[in-house]
């Protein structure tokens, strides 16, 4: 579908009662970029949702979407409705709990939250568990994906936020760091390297490194520190997991770099830091700029961060 180049001369005649349902079917449909998606998330039949975004546009006076393919992208006019209606559309959906909030009732509701295993497994149990402490009758899902499936459900509203490590931050991404870790060596015990008073880029090139998978911020900053200081590096294994990576270094099917998050105390590795050569890194909040936060978002930033101030706070 090609975009309107004109908007309607003349204001559109509203019709009150449905457009709230118009303009919930077109943001979900613009936040899946897909009609079929948008009607399973809203429990409706595809031609209903179909039938609910033409209306609009017959209102509007201008074309929405236009097809790319099996998916659909919003034209310049559907960017700028869409700006505008997304955040009204949110704060109605979440009015009834917002104002039990408010009454100082939150008693039920769900809560999204996307995050990778390592942040499901080492940072977030304190605060999961104080979490359900607080608010029992909160359900809390969590969703284990990668970085890269995070955040294309954060753009999606798929969930309320994400919690996770960012090297680079999107123009439409807020980032809010909550805790710093160091970056490490893990070894076998009894390793060459161990007996070096300190462990340079140069000194790891020659041993097989067991990295995540490439797609990984992990694998982007080793490749990044060893190119800084002219030093190569070769990985002999990929494996998905920090435990899985302990495990193999463990068993002496090579090192691997990590950060501190993931040790316990309980391997059988030599841990040697790389302080100087790799800068801290750190996880936090991460969220869609613009998005409004339910009240359950918010209970839960306040067990992960008191006091925390959010530029997308609505």
């Amino acid at each position: 579908m090609k975009s309107s180049k004109s908007i309607a001369s003349a204001p559109p005649t509203y019709h009150k009662q449905n457009q709230l349902k118009q303009l919930r079917a077109f943001c979900h449909a613009a936040q899946t970029q897909s009609v079929s998606a948008a009607a399973e998330r809203l429990l409706l039949s595809q031609p209903t949702v179909s039938l609910q975004i033409q209306a609009l546009e017959r209102e509007f006076g201008v074309t929405l979407f236009e097809r790319r393919g099996p998916r659909i992208r919003l034209t310049p006019e559907g960017e700028i409705l869409y700006r505008l209606a997304e955040p009204q559309v949110a704060a109605l959906d979440g009015l009834y709990e917002a104002f039990i909030a408010q009454c100082g009732n939150l008693e039920s509701g769900e809560l999204n939250l996307a995050a990778g295993e390592s942040t499901i497994l080492y940072m977030l149990p304190k605060y999961i568990k104080e979490f359900n402490q607080r608010y029992p009758k909160i359900r809390l899902k969590l969703h284990n994906v990668t970085g890269r499936d995070g955040m294309a459900m954060l753009r999606a509203d798929g969930v309320d936020f994400a919690i996770g490590s960012m090297l680079e931050i999107p123009d439409d991404i807020l980032y809010y760091p909550v805790v710093g870790h160091k970056t490490v060596l893990i070894t076998p015990l009894e390793h060459p390297l161990t007996r070096l008073q300190q462990v340079t880029p140069q000194d790891i090139s020659p041993h097989g490194l067991i990295l995540p998978p490439r797609h990984l911020s992990t694998w982007r900053m080793v490749d990044l520190v060893f190119k800084q200081h002219h030093a190569s590096y070769h990985v002999t294994l990929e494996a998905g997991g920090w435990e899985v990576i302990k495990t193999y270094v463990e068993l002496g099917m090579g090192i691997s770099i990590v950060i501190d998050l993931c040790l316990t105390g309980k391997e059988r590795v030599a841990c040697i830091p790389l302080d100087a050569y790799f800068p801290d890194r750190s996880y936090g909040i991460v969220l869609r700029r613009g998005k409004f936060l339910s009240p359950q978002a918010k209970r839960f930033l306040e067990v992960v961060e008191p006091g925390l101030q959010l530029e997308s706070d609505g």
